[in-house]
């Protein structure tokens, strides 16, 4: 049976501008999603809301457009626990993507290992509220144990607000994890904010922590190009360039003001204007963390 849905969210910008940056050889999005079709791949009965279509073969017009060879897909939340979606899409990649997995307790040993030869690289936990809140802690703790033998990372996803209850937390995982969207952090409230402050701090003192310089338009307070981002952006670069990653977050759920991957892309040289830290962010940082053939 063809499932028919409504979405309750806007879709990406269709007319995506060509940006003036021109990125790295073999340059990842980090961060970015596949919907659907619907029609294929079913949305789950339980999501917290439903967008629209953005399957393969757009996702692959806005990479070409973009100058994008390499592609990290997180499995959103909306298709649950079924990372088909993501599966397939690495399959017909030719080893330019891999994927972040959503899972819970009731994963095997054998469906890991089936994800991770899928090329799958982490899980994604969601803590933001409005997404469903705080994961139970005896699943948490289960499936970070199963996990860590596989080298994988986890993927958390946080309201800034929360980032200093689970510091504490952070430190004391088993293996490496990586923070959306700089944390969620609002660009009003400064440099000198505390979660922002415990971001940094995290950075520094834990070579477990990643932190992934996407979401600018997430952060921002002025709405399109989204320059009150760069700073924070700026911080965390500086703070550890070897652990940082850039995404999309093609196609944008949930935004309250819909950005144009172009004007995205030409953010990374106001982030980091030095081409080394250019070619660390792109190409070798997440080419080491998800295993991508050098």
């Amino acid at each position: 049976m063809t499932m028919m849905y409504t979405p309750t969210i806007p879709p990406p910008d269709p007319d995506t501008r060509t940006p003036k940056f021109r990125l790295p050889k073999l340059s990842c999005d980090a961060h970015c999603h596949i919907f659907g079709p619907g029609s294929k791949y079913p949305y789950a009965p339980d999501r917290s809301y439903t967008p629209p279509d953005a399957p393969l073969e757009d996702f692959r017009a806005l990479h070409a457009k973009l100058g994008v060879e390499r592609a990290v897909i997180v499995n959103a939340s909306v298709h649950g626990t079924d990372n088909t979606v993501a599966l397939d899409a690495i399959a017909q990649s030719n080893g330019a993507y891999r994927a972040v997995a959503n899972i819970d307790d009731s994963i095997t040993e054998r469906g890991l290992r089936v994800l991770h030869e899928g090329g799958f690289r982490g899980c994604r936990f969601n803590f933001v509220r409005h997404l469903g809140g705080v994961p139970d802690k005896r699943v948490f703790d289960r499936i970070v144990a199963m996990v860590t033998p596989l080298g994988w990372h986890i993927d958390l996803h946080f309201d800034a607000i929360d980032l200093p209850e689970y510091a504490d937390m952070l430190t004391r995982l088993p293996l490496s994890y990586t923070i959306d969207h700089m944390g969620r952090v609002k660009a009003t409230e400064g440099l000198e904010q505390l979660p922002f402050k415990i971001l940094i701090e995290l950075m520094r003192r834990d070579e477990k922590c990643w932190v992934k310089i996407c979401g600018s338009e997430r952060v921002s307070s002025v709405g399109p190009p989204f320059t009150d981002a760069v700073p924070f952006a700026r911080k965390i670069v500086d703070t550890a360039p070897d652990r940082v990653i850039w995404g999309t977050d093609w196609p944008h759920p949930n935004v309250k003001v819909m950005p144009n991957d172009g004007d995205l892309v030409d953010l990374i040289p106001l982030f980091a204007p030095e081409p080394e830290f250019q070619q660390k962010i792109l190409v070798d940082n997440p080419a080491r963390l998800f295993e991508f053939d050098r």
